[in-house]
This record gives C-alpha cells, structure tokens and sequence, in this order.
C-alpha cells in the first residue's frame, strides 16, 4: 500500500477533505457545551498523507493532534437522507487531525493556516471496508508515546454519521475519494518534537477488522517565514490546547464574596476603571432581598412579526433551548428591548431553570405568572409583570450571543451580579480585582459609619481624609 492510501486507491488526492468541530459526547462535556447541528471546516488535499513523520517549526508551541475515524466517499452522495448515507461510503479508516494551535487566532475559525499544513492528516494505513462495518459499532484509540490516551467509539456521537453525510450532500456533491474527519473524542491534546502518535479505527464486533496503527512521529522543523501572522498563543490558547480546563471566573469562594458585597459598592468600584454602562437599567427583584449571582447565558429577541413568528415562535424555539440548557450557576440574561408589555418567562420555564440549578434570569422585559414565578425560589429580576404570552410583543431569535439589556451589553460569560438596587454585568477579567476593591471600601465605609453613629461630622471623614486614615489603619 502507498504512504498516502487515498492516493494509492484512487491514484490522486482527495477532492475534498471535510472535518466535523464537535460531535462525540464526550468531548463535548470537556467542553462544556453541545451543538444542536453539525459544523465543519475544510481541510487541504495536500495536508493528507500517510504514516510518516510530521514537522513543528521552531518558534511554534502547540501542535494539536485528534484521533478520528475518517470516512472515504465510495459512491457520489447528493441529497441523500440519513439512512441513505451510509450506503455511499467505501472505506473507513484512521485519521488524525492534526492543527498548529499558534495560527488559530490568525484565520479567524475557518483552520485554513492552522489545520492545512503539509502532512497535518495523516491517514491510514489500512482501508477498512465500509460494508463490513456496523456504523454505530466503531472503536477509536489513541496512543502517545505508547500511553492510550483517547477511547470512544462512533456509539458516542452526538451526530450519527448517516447524518453529518446527509447535512454535507444538502448543498454540495460528496464524490469518490472525498473524506470526511468525524470529530474527536475527549483525550485530544499537545504533541512535541520527539514523541510518537498513533490512531486505530476497529470494529467492535470484529477486533479483526482494523485500519492498524497510523503511526506519526514528531520533528522539529525550521521556524516559519517572518511575513504573515506570527506564531502567537496566550494561556487561554495553552488551556484549549492541552485539553486543560481554565481557572473558573466564579469559584465557590469568589461567588461567595461577590454575594456579600452590595452591588452599589461593585457600581462604584467599576465606574472607577472607566466601566460606566455596565447596569442593567430597569430591573428589579421579582421578590425583595434575593441576590443573584452567576455566569451570563443570553436569549434575544426581536419585536413581533407575524410572519417570523411564525417560522421561530414556535415548537422548540430559541426561548425554551435556553431555558432547556441554562446550567448550574448560570444566569439567564434576555434582551427583550426593554419591552414589558407582554411576558418573556412564566412559571413553567422558571420551575426548568430552578430544577437545573441555574443562579437566575434577568430580563428588560415582563414576568407573566408572577407569584408562580416567584415560588420556584428562582431570582429573577425583570422590568414589570404583564399577563401577555410572548407572542404579543416578541419574536424568540437566537441564544448566547452578545445581546444589550437594560441598555448594557452582556456577553455569555460575563459575571452578572444583582440585588435590591438592580443588576451588574462584570467583565471576566475585572472580578477579582473589583470584589478586591469594592470589600476594602466596604470596610472603610463600615469604620465610617461607626464613627457616624457615635456622632462624628461627615466632614474629613467621609472621604477618609489622612487623619481619619491613619486612626482607621490604627484599629487593625
């Protein structure tokens, strides 16, 4: 068999080199997330090769590597059905997808410099025909350095194949010797120069039936040109390089804290560093005295139109996915644009959000079922109460997008803390330095207010001046 076994069956390279982004459940709860629908990004035909050797430049830092079943088109596929596609794959075979993580930033998610490199998908060595497969009884392995490293099967797809194939030949021609990269399981990580990978694709029923081990073995190689996008990664790059989770924004302790402080405090602290427009203008407690504080998930929508409500109003639409999906210590911010004349949750979806342990919902629109809402424990807060369904006023559009509320923008992520003077969105990056800020104030004004009570002027003392500084640094 030739180096390069697309090449060698079919005596050129593949048209076509199609990759998947996330399918395997497994990967997906690493990820924190799971798509609704597949989505994929192009390979180049001169990044396939075979068992072999592939380079890192000198200068570059992360290359990633994804073990993957690969699917090679045997029969033209155009406009199949699910249960159709099947029947047009010829062979399948081991693939790994490889990606210099250093140039992701530079092409913006389409992977044409990062994941297109000479000899960056290997596949091989063996062809296993597809007719002799269960395509739901799949096995993939990985081994670095000889550790196993990645273990899934094709049982563990969020998307079945016949489906990824099926959506692909919507709208384009799936032709002989095409190959389509199905995704990778939990396990995908950094590769260095010096080390070995290796993938296999098997049955399940028939251990038999393998592609063998497609062995890769990692060089350094000479640095790249100086012109284009320089090789660039931050920690937030090493992290989803090497599969690391993040240090969380909202640790229980940070949660805690931000709990305690008042959200004037937070106010003041960032109106300090130039943050000004950051409260959500116009919503209060639902019921009196409940905090909130979590992560923002985002829902929009967009003013009433009968003809789109008609296509996203209904069914599973835009407001019940995000309500389906809101997670534990998350808070559910809607831009209603500021319109409380018709309800944007009611007691049903809330009961959902409490069950799954989200922190809240704010929204710039109206509450309907109020008291029932307000039972579920749930803090909400929201610009009015209003006995109109959605459909009165709004279109339900899209989720976890960068959306305005209250006239703030919030981005999914964002830190949104609130209580009885309204809700705050706190960029990431600012939380610990501004809760640091604001429990520091916290306790001066607590001094202040000591000295207020057993009759001291507010005069010099509030502002601490440096006579009044000094005795409070003088108490600890």
């Amino acid at each position: 068999m030739s180096s390069d076994p697309i090449t060698g069956l079919l005596g050129h390279r593949p048209g076509k080199v199609i990759a998947v982004h996330l399918s395997y459940s497994s990967r997906a709860a690493q990820r924190g997330r799971t798509p609704a629908h597949p989505s994929y990004f192009l390979k180049t035909g001169s990044s396939v090769t075979g068992p072999g050797a592939v380079t890192r430049p000198d200068g570059t830092e992360l290359l990633g590597f994804e073990g993957e079943i690969a699917l090679v088109v045997g029969e033209a596929a155009r406009d199949v059905t699910p249960d159709e596609a099947w029947a047009h794959v010829g062979w399948v075979t081991a693939a790994n997808d490889l990606g210099l993580h250093d140039l992701r930033y530079a092409d913006r998610g389409s992977n044409v410099r990062s994941k297109g490199g000479d000899g960056f998908t290997p596949l091989g060595p063996g062809l296993i025909p597809a007719g002799r497969l269960d395509p739901g009884r799949i096995g993939i392995r990985t081994w670095l350095d000889g550790v196993l490293v990645q273990d899934d099967s094709s049982a563990g797809l969020i998307f079945p194949f016949g489906l990824m194939l099926a959506d692909l030949s919507r709208v384009m021609t799936l032709e002989p010797g095409d190959v389509v990269l199905t995704g990778t399981p939990a396990g995908a990580s950094v590769t260095e120069p010096g080390q070995r990978l290796e993938v296999e694709v098997f049955s399940l029923d028939d251990p038999a039936l393998t592609s063998g081990r497609l062995a890769t073995d990692v060089v350094a190689g000479p640095a790249l040109a100086s012109w284009g996008s320089p090789p660039k990664v931050d920690e937030a790059q090493r992290a989803d390089a090497w599969d690391r989770a993040p240090e969380p924004v909202l640790t229980a302790e940070i949660r805690e804290r931000l709990a305690a402080v008042a959200v004037a405090t937070l106010s003041v602290q960032l109106r300090r560093r130039g943050f000004d427009e950051v409260s959500i203008d116009g919503v209060r407690p639902l019921v009196p005295g409940r905090r909130l504080v979590g992560l923002a998930r985002t829902l929009r929508f967009v003013p009433y139109r009968k003809d789109l409500f008609a296509e996203r109003g209904g069914g599973f639409n835009a407001q019940k996915q995000a309500f389906d999906t809101v997670g534990p210590g998350e808070v559910l911010v809607m831009d209603a644009r500021g319109d409380a004349n018709a309800g944007t949750l009611g007691d049903i979806l809330a009961l959902r959000a409490e069950v799954r342990g989200a922190a809240g919902v704010v929204t710039d629109g109206a509450v309907r079922d109020a008291a029932a809402v307000a039972s579920t424990g749930l803090p909400v807060f929201c610009a009015g109460h209003h006995p109109a369904v959605l459909g009165r006023r709004h279109v339900p559009w899209e989720t976890d997008t960068t959306i305005a509320c209250g006239g703030a923008t919030v981005a999914p992520g964002d830190v949104i803390v609130a209580d009885d003077d309204g809700a705050l969105v706190i960029p990431p990056g600012l939380v610990r330095e501004v809760l640091e800020a604001a429990e520091i104030q916290e306790k001066e004004e607590a001094f202040i207010a000591e000295m207020v009570r057993q009759g001291e002027p507010v005069h010099g003392l509030y502002p601490l001046t440096t006579r009044w500084r000094q005795r409070y640094e003088a108490q600890d």
